[in-house]
C-alpha cells in the first residue's frame, strides 16, 4: 500500500547521546531526623562503581540503554531468585549477554524467553510464573496498560543517533517557510506520488528536495512575512528523547548556511495518553492539528502507519537513524478502507441471513493481548443486538487464515482482540471477516463508520489504548 523517494542527507557527525529523561533533585531532605536523603530508586555507588561489572557492560553496544546498574540493584533489592528476560527480536541478540550479567552479579538464575514479543501487549507474565520466576525483565516495550501478576521491570533501552545529522537533514530538506515547503515539496504531490519506487530522478539516483541555493541570501533565513512551517514529531519508546532535542533544535535560530534553512520551524510533539509525548504505537496515535507534515524518527515502517492511518491528508517523512535516511512515506487509505469496510459489511449481512452465522470471539493469549473484560463486553455487545448474535469464543495465540480457515463453514465471521493491526493489514487473507473490536462497534450499528454516508473514505481512528476509548475503557470495564 505504499511507495516512498530518499531524499538527501548531509555528512554525518559524531555520536550524540539522548538527554536524560528524568533526573532526580539535587537536594533531598531526610524523611526522618539522623536518616541520609537517599532517593528509593537512587541505584548504590557499589554497584554503579563495580569495575568487573562495568566491563561486563561494556561488552553491551554503548549507545544501548539497557540500564544495567538499575536492573542488578532491583534485582538484589528484591531478592528475585529467577528473573525472566523477554524482549522483542531486534535486541534478542543481547539476551544471552544480559542473562550472564544478572547471574554473576546477582543471586537470580535467568530464563530467556524465546516467543515473538510484538510490543506491550505482549508482556507474558502468565508465562513467567508458571515458570516459577519471581521477577520479569522487560527490555524494548513501554508499560503495558494492564498491571501483571509478577514483579516486572520495564527497561525501554533508549538508543543514541546522531542528533546534529538528524537536525541538519531536516534543515536542509524542509524550508523553514511554510509557503516555500508547500511549493518545494506538497504542490506537486498529485504528479510526483505516480513515479515508481526506485525510479532515477534528474542526474541523481534518488530525489533532492532543494534546500535553498547559496546566492540567494533570503532563501536561508527567515524573510519578513515568514510563517514558520508546522511540523509534528513522532516516534518509537526509543527515541523520545531524540525528539525532545529535536525540537529544541528546530525551534532556534540555527547558525548561517549556504545549504541549510536556518529560520525557525514550529515543531511540535503531539501526544496520546497515557503515552509518553512523541510515542506512538501500532494501534495508537494522535490525531493531528494544523500541521504540514509530521516526521517519524525510527526504522520499518509499522508504527509510522499508525499515525498515518489516524491522519490521512498530513504528509508523512520518516528519518530512519541505521541509514540515516530520509524518505517520504505514502499510505493507500482509500484501498485499505474500502477493504475494511467490505468485511463489515459482510459481517452485517450475516446477522440477517437464513440460517444466521455464528460469530467467533478470539480472546489472544499471546501475552497480554486479549483482555477477558473486553471479551465479555464484545459478547454482552452481540447479546444485545436488536437480532442477538449467536457466538463461540476461542482462544489463540497466534490468528492465521490457515487456522481459522478450520472452523469453515460454521463461523461466518470473526472478531478479534489481540491488535487491530492484524484486522487492518492481514484481514484481506482470511476466508471470513476478521474484525477489531471497534469495527465489530461499526458492524452491530453501536459506533458510527470512518466511510462517509457517500460511502467515500473518512478517517480511521487509532485509539485502541487511547485513555478514555471505548476500547480502553472495556479493558478495565468490561463494558463499552
Amino acid at each position: 500500500m505504499a511507495d516512498r523517494e530518499e531524499a538527501p542527507a548531509p555528512q554525518p557527525r559524531t555520536s550524540l547521546k539522548p538527554r536524560k529523561r528524568f533526573v532526580g533533585s539535587k537536594t533531598a531532605t531526610p524523611s526522618k531526623p539522623g536518616v541520609s536523603g537517599v532517593i528509593g530508586h537512587q541505584i548504590p555507588q557499589d554497584i554503579l562503581q563495580d569495575g568487573q561489572l562495568n566491563a561486563a557492560i561494556a561488552q553491551l553496544p554503548p549507545n544501548y540503554s539497557f540500564e544495567i546498574h538499575k536492573t542488578v540493584h532491583q534485582i538484589r533489592k528484591n531478592g528475585a531468585s529467577m528473573v525472566a528476560l523477554q524482549m522483542p527480536e531486534g535486541l534478542q541478540m543481547f539476551a544471552c549477554t544480559i542473562a550472564d550479567i544478572i547471574e554473576r552479579f546477582t543471586d537470580a538464575l535467568t530464563v530467556i524467553m524465546g516467543d515473538v514479543t510484538y510490543g506491550a501487549c505482549c508482556v507474558d507474565d502468565y508465562t513467567a510464573v508458571a515458570l516459577g520466576c519471581d521477577m520479569l525483565l522487560n527490555e524494548g516495550t513501554i508499560v503495558p496498560m494492564d498491571q501483571t501478576s509478577i514483579k516486572t521491570l520495564y527497561v525501554f533501552v533508549e538508543i543514541a543517533i546522531d542528533s546534529a545529522h538528524l537536525a541538519e537533514t531536516v534543515r536542509l530538506n524542509f524550508p523553514s517557510d511554510r509557503q516555500q515547503f508547500h511549493e518545494n515539496l506538497l504542490n506537486s504531490e498529485e504528479t510526483d506520488r505516480l513515479i515508481p519506487a526506485g525510479t532515477k530522478i534528474g542526474s541523481t539516483s534518488h530525489l533532492r528536495i532543494e534546500g535553498p541555493s547559496s546566492d540567494d541570501d533570503e532563501g536561508r533565513g527567515p524573510s519578513l512575512s515568514h510563517e514558520p512551517t508546522r511540523l509534528a514529531l513522532v516516534s518509537t519508546i526509543q527515541f523520545v528523547a531524540a525528539l525532545q532535542r529535536l525540537k529544541e533544535d528546530l525551534t532556534s535560530v540555527a547558525g548561517s548556511s549556504g545549504k541549510l534553512w536556518s529560520g525557525k520551524y514550529e515543531a511540535t510533539i503531539p501526544r496520546s495518553k497515557p503515552l509518553s509525548p512523541g510515542e506512538i504505537l501500532g494501534c495508537t496515535a494522535p490525531r493531528l492539528n494544523d500541521v504540514d507534515a509530521l516526521i517519524y524518527l525510527g526504522d520499518g515502517r509499522f508504527h509510522l502507519e499508525s499515525i498515518m492511518i489516524a491522519n490521512p491528508s498530513v504528509p508523512a517523512f520518516r528519518y530512519d537513524p541505521y541509514s540515516k535516511k530520509l524518505t517520504r512515506e505514502r499510505y493507500d487509505h482509500r484501498e485499505m478502507q474500502s477493504v475494511r469496510d467490505d468485511a463489515v459489511q459482510t459481517a452485517r449481512r450475516s446477522i440477517t441471513a437464513s440460517p444466521s452465522g455464528v460469530w467467533g470471539v478470539i480472546l489472544g493469549t499471546l501475552g497480554r493481548q486479549g483482555s477477558f473484560k473486553q471479551l465479555q463486553a464484545i459478547t454482552n455487545q452481540l447479546q444485545a443486538c436488536k437480532t442477538p448474535i449467536p457466538y463461540v469464543q476461542i482462544l489463540l495465540s497466534e490468528v492465521s487464515p490457515a487456522k481459522l480457515a478450520l472452523f469453515n463453514p460454521y463461523i461466518s465471521t470473526f472478531i478479534q482482540t489481540s491488535c487491530p493491526r492484524l484486522s487492518i493489514d492481514w484481514g484481506y487473507a482470511f476466508d471470513r471477516p476478521l474484525l477489531s473490536p471497534y469495527e465489530t462497534a461499526v458492524a452491530v450499528g453501536q459506533t458510527a463508520s470512518w466511510m462517509t454516508e457517500e460511502r467515500t473514505p473518512g478517517t480511521y481512528p487509532m485509539d485502541f489504548y487511547t485513555g478514555g476509548s471505548a476500547w480502553a475503557v472495556s479493558r478495565s470495564m468490561g463494558a463499552f
